[in-house]
C-alpha cells in the first residue's frame, strides 16, 4: 500500500501534458495582451517555451505549487525572447503572463 506522500507525488508530467500547458498559458497571455499574434510566431513561441520547460523540468516540477517562483523563472528565462518574437513590450508581456498564470 502506498503512503500518502507517494500517492500525491505523481512524478513528472508527460511531454504531451507539458506541451498543452505551454500552449494554454501562452493563449491566455495573448488574450490578456489584447494583440494579434500570427500563427507562425505563436508556434515558434510555443516551441521555445516547451524547450525551456523541458531543460528545467526537474526544478519546475519541484516548485510546481509556487506560482510566483515559476512566474519569476518565466520572466528570467522565456519572456524576453517571446517579447522580441512577438514584437511586444517585455513588461506588458510579463504582466499579462502573471495575470494569466496566477503568479
Amino acid at each position: 500500500m502506498k503512503s500518502t506522500a507517494q500517492k500525491h507525488d505523481s512524478g513528472y508530467p508527460s511531454a504531451r501534458k507539458i506541451r498543452r500547458s505551454c500552449e494554454n498559458e501562452l493563449y491566455r497571455t495573448i488574450k490578456r495582451l489584447g494583440v494579434y499574434v500570427p500563427k507562425d510566431r505563436l508556434a515558434q513561441a510555443e516551441k521555445l517555451y516547451f524547450q525551456k520547460v523541458i531543460l528545467n523540468l526537474q526544478w519546475i516540477h519541484e516548485n510546481y505549487s509556487n506560482r510566483k517562483l515559476l512566474s519569476d523563472w518565466w520572466d528570467e528565462n522565456v519572456c524576453a525572447e517571446i517579447a522580441e518574437l512577438w514584437e511586444v513590450d517585455h513588461m506588458k508581456l510579463s504582466t499579462a503572463f502573471r495575470d494569466a498564470f496566477g503568479g
